[in-house]
């Protein structure tokens, strides 16, 4: 349900951050360009908006995202949204948070006074409600059941920011002091031991703390994985879906920069800021490698004491930092990306050397992606010198983080 936010109520609109945040969705929507990036952009439009300013572009335009079918739906209007729709669906979003709408010709034609009525009548619809494709809300339906409402409920939640520190460059103790001294406050979670979530968002990449390399922005969720996969100084670990390299970066820290981190992926490009970061960490027991081949594979066959497979999926556990994604995602993506969880499972397990262990990750919380993916794994011929040790589910609902899975598997001794 969308929170009504009380602290709005004086507010008033400023016609340069309405138009930008306008502007914004116009790309999002009717260009399909990626919204992280396009609000990227558009912040850097006017040096003069303060961080209230840029607060409340991102915020609004990231909200309008969420909500877009709930929105479209009460402000009766139809893709591909002209600028007088999208004022619309701007209005219903001002109403709905309490915000006086201002005496502009882009709002003589909405009529504010049915909105919360209509707003009450289509929230009793889960896929209104929840502002979701019919298919997607049949499928989590289908892969959930009644745990889907509570599901898709936590993931249109707006995600906390939660830093990882890096324990090489600093304590925790030493970055909550830092930060604090530029008016930015964090708290400890409980059974994270390197996780530090601000009290307030704030742009903590500007800080020296940052740039000095002593934390990295990552979802609690997210850092449990390396902790799962237990990596020890010394040791050679291989993450084969790297991408710019957050779980390697954890792992290396972990490892105290001792050993070797193979981090592996079909984009140079991210292994690039993989290396651009590692710098940045005071982290050098990192190798990047491109997929380019088999080849690559083929040489690291039996060479891993670990194996990290953080594998692409649906990223619907990641649906709270990336609303825009339930609007790009298809069910035949879904197909696809299946199909690429299993041919990634046969291929790489054979890195794992014999008494070595794999870990196999999602930011999902389809069982088919998850669970029904390890199970079917251990079944087929490629898993049958490995057994389950442990596997762990973590529910938005349940976390107030990222939906994750993750699978522990170890692999026998050799005879």
């Amino acid at each position: 349900m969308i929170p009504l936010h009380p602290n709005k109520l004086k507010m008033k609109l400023h016609r340069n951050l309405v138009f930008a945040s306008i502007d914004a969705l116009h790309d999002i929507f009717n260009e399909k360009k990626q919204a992280d990036k396009v609000l990227r952009n558009t912040l850097k439009r006017d040096k003069r908006w303060g961080a209230r300013d840029r607060s409340f572009i991102a915020e609004t335009t990231y909200d309008i995202v969420r909500w877009k079918r709930l929105y479209a739906e009460i402000a009766e209007v139809k893709e591909p949204f002209d600028r007088g729709n999208l004022f619309r669906m701007f209005t219903v979003w001002a109403t709905l948070h309490g915000i006086q709408i201002p005496d502009w010709p882009q709002f003589e034609a909405t009529p504010t006074r049915r909105i919360k009525g209509r707003f009450d009548e289509l929230s009793k619809i889960r896929k209104l409600r929840e502002s979701i494709p019919d298919w997607l809300d049949e499928l989590g339906e289908k892969e959930l059941g009644k745990k889907w409402d509570k599901e898709i409920a936590a993931l249109n939640k707006q995600a906390s920011v939660i830093l990882r520190v890096n324990p090489l460059k600093a304590t925790l103790e030493e970055v909550q002091a830092k930060l604090s001294e530029a008016e930015i406050q964090t708290e400890t979670i409980k059974g994270y031991p390197h996780a530090l979530k601000l009290v307030e968002r704030a742009n903590v990449f500007v800080t020296d703390a940052f740039q000095n390399g002593w934390f990295e922005v990552q979802d609690a969720s997210s850092q449990k994985v390396a902790q799962l996969l237990d990596p020890k100084p010394g040791m050679r670990i291989i993450d084969v879906c790297a991408g710019a390299g957050g779980k390697s970066l954890h792992i290396a820290s972990l490892m105290e920069n001792k050993g070797q981190v193979v981090s592996m992926d079909i984009y140079a490009n991210k292994l690039t800021e993989l290396k651009r970061r590692a710098r940045r960490n005071g982290i050098h027991n990192i190798e990047t490698r491109v997929i380019d081949s088999s080849k690559a594979i083929k040489k690291l066959i039996g060479k891993a004491d670990k194996l990290l497979i953080d594998a692409p999926c649906s990223g619907l556990g990641v649906l709270r930092r990336n609303p825009d994604a339930k609007w790009k995602l298809e069910p035949e993506f879904l197909d696809k990306i299946r199909a690429t969880q299993v041919e990634i499972l046969d291929s790489y397990s054979r890195m794992v050397k014999p008494g070595g262990q794999m870990v196999y990750a999602t930011c999902s919380i389809l069982p088919s992606e998850n669970e029904k993916q390890v199970k079917a794994f251990l079944k087929r011929e490629a898993g049958q010198d490995f057994t389950m040790t442990k596997d762990q589910k973590i529910l938005p609902s349940i976390s107030e983080f990222d939906g994750f899975y993750m699978a522990l598997l170890q692999k026998k001794e050799a005879e």
